[in-house]
C-alpha cells in the first residue's frame, strides 16, 4: 500500500516514515501544502496521514480540495492533543479519522489498517478467499490452515489484490502500492513477485486479465 506523509516536522516525519517503511508501507513524504496539492494531483495513494498546521497552505484547506475533486482517498488527520476544535473542523472537512500528537505509535499503526480495512468494503480484520488467509495486523499468510512466508514485496502486490476480489488492476497500479518516489522501480518486478506468490499460494489465486493486469476472481 503506498501512503503520503504530510508532516513539517522533521523529526516527527523521519519517526513516522520509517515506522511506516518497517511496516511495509511504500511512502511519499511532503512537509507542506502545496507539495502535498500537487503530490495528490500527480499520484494515487491509499491513505493519507495529514497534519493540520502546514507551511504554505493548511492542512484543512489540503483536505477540502481533495473532498472538492471529489477524491475518496481516506484521510487520517493528525492533531495535537489540545486541538479539539481543529479535530471537530477536520473531520467536517472530509477527514475519516484523526490521531493525536505525540504518536502512539501502535494505534497510528491500528488506525491506518482500519481506514484501508474500510476502503476496501471490509469490515473483518483478516481477509479469507480461496483457501488463502492474510491477517494485515500480523502479516500472516496461510494456506489451508498452513502459515506461508512472504517478502514484503510479495505481501505488498498480495493485499490489494486479495481484499477486493474481481477487481483487475493494472501493472502500473501494483507499482506504485510497491515504490515510493525514492524507490528504483524494476522493470518486471510485479511479474517476478506475481510469479513468486502462484508458487506460494497457488497458480489459480491470481490471473492475468490479458492487456490490462491481474485479478483474484471472485470464485
Amino acid at each position: 500500500m503506498r501512503l503520503l506523509l504530510v508532516e513539517d516536522d522533521t523529526m516527527i516525519g523521519e519517526s513516522v516514515l520509517d515506522l511506516l517503511r518497517a511496516d511495509g508501507y511504500a511512502v511519499d513524504w511532503v512537509r507542506d501544502g502545496d507539495t502535498a496539492d500537487n503530490a495528490l494531483l500527480a499520484g494515487s495513494y491509499d491513505l493519507v496521514l495529514l497534519d493540520l498546521g502546514l507551511p504554505c497552505k493548511d492542512g484543512i484547506d489540503v483536505l477540502r480540495g481533495l473532498r472538492a475533486r471529489r477524491d475518496r482517498t481516506p484521510v487520517l488527520i493528525a492533531t495535537a492533543r489540545d486541538s479539539v476544535q481543529q479535530r471537530i473542523e477536520g473531520l467536517d472537512a472530509g477527514a475519516d479519522d484523526y490521531v493525536l500528537k505525540p504518536y502512539d505509535l501502535d494505534e497510528l499503526l491500528a488506525r491506518i489498517r482500519a481506514l484501508l480495512r474500510r476502503a476496501s468494503g471490509r469490515a473483518e480484520p483478516v481477509y479469507e478467499h480461496m483457501g488463502v488467509s492474510i491477517d494485515p495486523a500480523t502479516r500472516e499468510v496461510t494456506v489451508g490452515g498452513q502459515p506461508v512466508v512472504l517478502s514484503a514485496r510479495e505481501w505488498a502486490v498480495l493485499e490489494p489484490l486479495l481484499a477486493r476480489p474481481g477487481l483487475v488492476l493494472s501493472r502500473t497500479q501494483l507499482e506504485e502500492k510497491l515504490y515510493s518516489w525514492r524507490d528504483e522501480v524494476s522493470s518486471n518486478a510485479v511479474e517476478v513477485y506475481i510469479h513468486g506468490l502462484r508458487k506460494k499460494l497457488g497458480a489459480e489465486l491470481i490471473r492475468n486479465v490479458r492487456g490490462v493486469g491481474y485479478m483474484v476472481p471472485k470464485t
